[in-house]
């Protein structure tokens, strides 16, 4: 029986200076599931959760088992990119997700957060529910993956732990995967 778990939590812009990059967000998506099926000794540890957002963020798929079919991550019809109100539904879901867990008597380990965006944020305010996230006592380690156009500065703030750039070739899915394991492979703890 698995004791010891991994939240991860996709954080993905789907608002339209996105649209043409969600088909490779997907694709990594895939590419993430495929090694953790390839390498199923810490896949049943990892849980994923996937949050969309746009002029709302939304979760489109609950923490569960990383090795569950997940959801595709579609474009919304919306112009703008709230990353404060994304900020402040992550920060909730992870305490209340990390609460859960530890009520089943498991052991997490420090939740992940991979932020999947341009960077250009349309709420002048997201640097306050960022603070807010990154002070919880659930703090997600942050990384961030920039597609498109970026706002490197934006990302940086964001990326605290690291900062990916698929205009560098870095794909999406080994982005994520090394994320993952280089976390899995420390022995942090909430």
């Amino acid at each position: 029986m698995v004791s010891d778990v991994l939240p991860c939590y996709v954080v993905c812009d789907v608002s339209f200076s996105m649209t043409d990059h969600l088909g490779e967000v997907n694709a990594g998506m895939r590419e993430f599931r495929g090694a953790l099926h390839a390498d199923r000794r810490g896949a049943d540890r990892i849980r994923l959760c996937v949050v969309v957002f746009a002029e709302r963020p939304h979760v489109v798929q609950p923490l569960r088992p990383a090795l569950a079919p997940a959801e595709t991550i579609t474009p919304r019809q919306e112009s703008g990119s709230d990353f404060g109100s994304a900020f402040t539904l992550v920060r909730d879901t992870v305490e209340r997700d990390v609460h859960g867990l530890k009520a089943q008597r498991l052991r997490v380990r420090r939740p992940v957060l991979f932020f999947v965006s341009d960077g250009r944020a349309t709420d002048p305010a997201w640097p306050l529910a960022l603070a807010r996230l990154t002070a919880s006592a659930s703090c997600p380690e942050m990384i961030a993956f920039g597609l498109g156009a970026v706002d490197q500065p934006a990302l940086d703030r964001i990326g605290t732990s690291r900062v990916f750039l698929g205009c560098d070739g870095v794909r999406l899915g080994i982005a994520l995967v090394s994320s993952v394991a280089r976390t899995v492979l420390r022995p942090e703890h909430v």
